[in-house]
């Protein structure tokens, strides 16, 4: 029996996830939004497939948690694994239960009815019939069968060739043209803004917060006031109303006019022994023993190593840097309109919002509708879901109106979580031949999830700040089995006969952490890949050879394939080139993306002048199945492009009074003049199932990098970023 895809338990029906329009256009619901990753023409394509209809009949219903199956967070690269399993099973089993009705019509087999273009036709006397006609009302309510994705009745269909088919979306972003959600307007639409203090928790100076209040009451174009606890609101009927107020209040708030707050936070150089030192919840993740002593009988001692390598990693704090500042509109219907409260929101997860608003505002999640509008690409936990509940907060003055707040880049850096700092200790052992014997990888870090609709109370940045304030949620790791969180990646993907895995979250949050992309995937894969190299250097070995000995075997065969083609794009084996400049130099990394998903290499050339500049990207994945090539490209891009620049750039500064990079000069990210030239090669998946593109590449481009700069220097830098001032330093340190 074929396996039941997760999303489909749940939410069984056929009707939760298709429907059919009068003119046999097919409507396609999923829980899974789209960030910018083009999920929404992956899913269209998969659908379009299995009902043999062209893309063009197919579309895609924005989700909402009116319509739309609950599918969690968009998160993990897990939007074709899951919501395209589903959808797919939904597709197969309206299109078999059609042709089944059309055989039965017929007085035929199965098997003798063809489906072409969304027509069902009999074999001998060519009568066809569309799915309107063959869908009955009692096929809507039907559980989906999986079993009809490998239909033998299948075979003889004429399948459309969906993948070649463009996304919707791309010209009208080009060319300016797009909707976004900051682009929407509503009859009676107002503008909002939540001012508060730079730290999670602070105590008012009350004769200045007075003073503000006061003067914004005074405001010309100013609607209403609203002081609650930590949080001052203010609603205008114009925006640029709210920008001049901005301006005022940030220069205030640098002064510490408003709040008194001192947090007690480490330096950069002292975040490793910090994360050390607080207290810690330790879990043991792996403990993979090569040969188990027989019971009741004392293990012989271990073989002294040959060689053993103990070394140290991390990277610090770091921000999202959306581009785009988060926002969203809300609006409370009053009694008169019909209880309840409609959210417009950019988040990753539309029911998990719902559910902590209900909480926050102490009403049935029923009477609460969140629905999607796209925003700036972002990939984590970022503030969209901290300005719907700001939004909905200001909204309450005003029942009956929508109510657009859109963060300032002040707020956007200084109010939005951050990923984690983490410290990753390595301790690996060789035997004579070179082989890895042991391998002991531990990890320091908070946890990396504190997104909304996990807990008993609502994770809303706004919700803790009110007079009734909700408890601080302490960040927490996803479980292992679902990738896990900090210790993401932490278990190597080579074969390696003992292997521990050591997991410390910290049991502080001085500043509010969650999810970034990847999780802790992009620094236990920079530990790993930095510590195998280091390894092949000491033996004085090709850092291909070293690996490509470890990823002996069938089981590891794909790996292997992945990381030899990357080196056969970049020509690994050849000699430097004669041209190549002072300071030039090449790396390589591996992974499989929570050592379940995607299969990554990745090669980087550089050369370090006044800076790291990179210069070019050469990507090999295999995928499996991939719907769509270019969206799985772009995906491997963008992925392997941000962990650049997390790699090169990046690192939030954080004081007494919180986050402090908060505009482009103190937090910079990579620029598109700085942006390499990228190679791409998909590796043949179509035997194997579907798997994410959008974070595989995270962990081995900023692994590759590190190696590049030791090949081009000779000199390990062991701590992201490879900023110009790190660099210095280690040169010094030779």
């Amino acid at each position: 029996m074929a396996a039941l895809p997760d999303s489909l338990r749940a939410q069984p029906l056929l009707r939760q996830w298709l429907a059919l329009r009068p003119d046999g256009r097919v409507r396609v619901f999923t829980g899974k939004v789209d960030i910018g990753q083009g999920i929404s023409h992956a899913l269209k394509l998969i659908v379009a497939e299995e009902l043999r209809l062209p893309t063009s009949a197919i579309d895609m219903v924005t989700a909402s948690t009116q319509h739309s199956p609950d599918e969690a967070v968009t998160s993990g690269s897990l939007s074709v694994q899951h919501s395209g399993a589903a959808l797919r099973c939904a597709a197969a089993h309206l299109r078999e239960a059609c042709r089944q009705a059309m055989a039965m019509r017929h007085g035929v087999a199965a098997a003798s009815i063809r489906c072409e273009e969304g027509r069902f036709v009999h074999a001998q006397d060519g009568a066809a019939s569309a799915y309107t006609t063959l869908a009955d009302a009692a096929l809507w309510d039907s559980p989906i069968d999986p079993v009809h994705v490998q239909s033998p009745a299948a075979a003889q269909d004429v399948v459309p060739r969906a993948h070649t088919a463009g996304r919707d979306d791309v010209a009208a972003k080009v060319f300016a043209e797009f909707q976004y959600i900051h682009d929407l307007t509503m009859p009676g639409l107002c503008h909002g803004m939540v001012l508060r203090p730079t730290t999670l928790t602070a105590e008012p100076i009350e004769q200045a917060l007075q003073a503000l209040e006061r003067q914004l009451q005074a405001t010309p174009g100013v609607l209403a006031v609203r002081r609650d606890g930590l949080l001052l609101g203010v609603l205008a009927e114009a925006e640029h109303v709210l920008l001049k107020i901005a301006q005022h209040f940030e220069e205030g708030l640098a002064q510490g006019k408003y709040w008194r707050s001192r947090l007690e936070v480490p330096t950069p150089a002292q975040l490793p022994a910090w994360l050390k030192a607080q207290a810690l919840d330790t879990t043991l993740v792996v403990d993979k023993v090569s040969v188990q002593p027989p019971a009741q009988t004392q293990s012989p001692a271990a073989p002294t190593p040959a060689h053993q390598r103990h070394a140290e990693y991390g990277r610090p704090y770091i921000q999202h840097a959306s581009i785009g500042l988060c926002c969203a509109i809300a609006q409370w219907h009053g009694v008169s309109l019909g209880a309840g409260l409609d959210v417009w929101s950019h988040s990753q997860g539309i029911y998990n919002l719902r559910r902590d608003l209900a909480l926050a505002f102490a009403v049935p999640a029923e009477q609460v509708q969140v629905h999607h509008a796209e925003g700036a690409g972002c990939y984590g936990h970022n503030g969209a879901d901290d300005v719907a509940f700001d939004a909905a907060w200001l909204a309450k003055l005003l029942p009956g109106r929508p109510v657009r707040v859109q963060w300032t880049r002040q707020a956007e850096l200084g109010h939005a979580p951050v990923g984690p700092a983490m410290t990753v200790q390595i301790e690996a052992a060789l035997n004579a031949e070179g082989r890895l014997t042991q391998w002991t990888q531990t990890v320091w870090s908070q946890g990396h999830g504190t997104r909304p609709g996990r807990g008993q109370t609502p994770a809303l940045l706004g919700a803790w700040q009110t007079a009734q304030a909700q408890p601080v949620c302490m960040a927490v790791n996803a479980p292992w089995a679902a990738g896990g969180g900090s210790e993401r990646n932490a278990e190597p993907p080579y074969d390696i006969a003992n292997v521990r895995v050591l997991n410390h979250r910290v049991l502080s949050m001085p500043v509010r952490v969650s999810a970034v992309r990847a999780l802790g995937a992009p620094v236990n894969v920079f530990a790993a890949e930095s510590c195998m190299d280091e390894l092949a250097a000491q033996q004085g070995v090709d850092p291909l050879a070293f690996r490509l000995a470890h990823l002996q075997g069938a089981e590891l065969a794909r790996a292997a394939a992945v990381l030899q083609r990357a080196a056969d794009m970049a020509a690994w084996c050849a000699p430097r080139p004669s041209a190549a400049p002072e300071g030039w130099g090449r790396g390589l990394a591996f992974a499989r993306y929570k050592n379940t998903g995607g299969f990554c290499a990745v090669v980087a050339e550089i050369v370090v002048e006044d800076q790291v500049r990179l210069k070019k990207l050469w990507i090999a994945a295999d995928l499996g199945h991939v719907v769509h090539p270019d969206g799985a490209i772009n995906q491997l891009e963008g992925g392997a492009l941000q962990a650049a620049s997390w790699a090169l750039c990046e690192a939030a500064q954080i004081g007494p009074q919180g986050i402090t990079s908060h505009d482009w000069a103190r937090y910079p990210i990579l620029k598109f003049s700085d942006m390499p030239s990228v190679e791409v090669n998909l590796m043949p998946g179509a035997g194997h199932a579907s798997l994410g593109a959008g974070e595989c590449a995270s962990g081995p481009t900023c692994a590759a990098i590190g190696n590049a700069i030791f090949n081009a220097l000779g000199v390990r830098i062991r701590s992201m970023p490879f900023s110009a001032e790190h660099l210095a330093v280690a040169i010094e340190a030779m």
